[in-house]
């Protein structure tokens, strides 16, 4: 493993020196276009001043901001057992010394997503759509796949990396508006519009309009490869291929999955919302989701190297570097969860959609009375009566209230 997150640390080093490099790149140059005499130093300063302030953001706060932008609360262990209890089990088997913190989405839609500059700042959010359509087993294959890009520090990357994009995209957008408000007409009527000002409005234009659309590239290239690998290392921590692949199944086969998301989350997902089983491109930031279900149930085991041969099998070329491929070991299927001769099954699909709407009404706040009849009465934060009537029996119950 160690092997397999110092490439991935390599990688991101050239990618974002790469990205740096084509930032600052178009700064100098569509400072050049805006301004003469020191408009291309001023240019590359503020594009540098801004690349670093944002990516200063991204790596301490950047975790905050998502999880703030997708309506994510904090649960704690007493709010939902069994998700915890996962959580710690694929950190055991993912080698990570620290749980990361648990949120939950108000979402129906199945999903999740990993934040945090390391495994010691790491938090995963998932989604009750994901809590109530998916078994223990599928369950547990999607927090091995998120604990696997905390892991080979994925999430890192792509806080950094999407900062960087927006920032070219930001770059280039200040240029064309200013262009199009006539900063271009009076630069040329200053300078007397000569040959070498024309080559330079060209180059910025070119700048402005590929610069973008090169760096979302290479960022979604490699955030391809990054999926497929967090599929790898996820099968291993379970040791049930299956528990993934049919997690992808049912999340991508979500009703309205279609529905446009934050463009700059849709790589924090397991699943991109806005594409469940549209074919990679140059801009798609997940591989085909047919492709890793495949790949999954075609391992003969449940390890990197297994994962290696479906994947050559699948793709006609490698994934997992050769490095890594040295050192791991065979590693078998365990039974699904239902076999296993557990103590605890799985409750019911309807208990599940219950207590993840009891555990949603219980972050906003909500009370809870158990009428003797059975009915369970939920009083919202705003109700301000002394008692309430249940409206199955007629019983009067007095309301609590906090610190009564």
């Amino acid at each position: 493993m160690w092997e397999l997150i110092r490439a991935n640390k390599r990688k991101s080093v050239i990618l974002i020196g790469v990205m740096g490099v084509l930032m600052i790149g178009i700064g100098l140059v569509l400072g050049e276009a805006l301004a003469p005499d020191g408009g291309f130093i001023v240019g590359g300063v503020l594009a540098f001043v801004l690349w670093g302030g944002l990516t200063l953001t991204s790596c301490y706060g950047g975790d905050s901001i998502f999880l703030a932008s997708s309506g994510a609360r904090r649960i704690e262990k007493a709010d939902h057992p069994t998700l915890f209890n996962i959580v710690e089990e694929m950190c055991i088997a993912a080698g990570i010394s620290k749980v990361p913190k648990i949120y939950i989405i108000d979402d129906k839609l199945p999903n999740a997503f990993a934040v945090g500059r390391d495994p010691e700042h790491a938090s995963v959010a998932v989604t009750a759509g994901l809590l109530n359509r998916l078994s223990r087993d599928e369950v547990q294959g999607v927090i091995a796949h998120e604990l696997a890009h905390i892991k080979n520090r994925d999430v890192l990357y792509v806080m950094v990396a999407g900062v960087m994009v927006g920032v070219i995209a930001l770059l280039a957008h200040v240029f064309l508006r200013a262009l199009w408000f006539g900063g271009g007409r009076r630069r040329s009527r200053s300078s007397g519009g000569g040959q070498a000002q024309v080559i330079v409005m060209v180059l910025a234009l070119l700048f402005a309009i590929l610069g973008p659309l090169a760096a979302q590239a290479l960022y979604f290239a490699l955030s391809r490869k990054r999926e497929y690998l967090a599929d790898a290392c996820g099968a291993q921590f379970t040791r049930y291929p299956e528990g993934l692949a049919s997690a992808l199944e049912k999340i991508s086969a979500g009703p309205g999955l279609a529905e446009q998301k934050n463009q700059v989350m849709a790589p924090m997902y397991i699943i991109n919302p806005a594409a469940a089983f549209a074919a990679a491109g140059l801009f798609s930031t997940h591989p085909p989701t047919e492709e890793r279900i495949r790949i999954l149930r075609s391992m003969g085991g449940a390890g990197l190297a297994e994962y290696e041969a479906a994947y050559r099998k699948a793709t006609q070329s490698g994934l997992v570097p050769g490095s890594a491929l040295k050192t791991a070991r065979p590693v078998g299927v365990r039974p699904p969860w239902r076999e296993a001769g557990k103590r605890s099954p799985e409750p019911p699909p309807l208990e599940k959609a219950r207590q993840t709407t009891d555990l949603l009404w219980k972050l906003n706040k909500y009370g809870f009375i158990a009428c003797a009849c059975g009915a369970r009465l939920k009083i919202p934060p705003s109700f301000k009566g002394a008692q309430v009537r249940c409206p199955r029996c007629e019983r009067v119950h007095e309301v609590p209230r906090a610190g009564g």
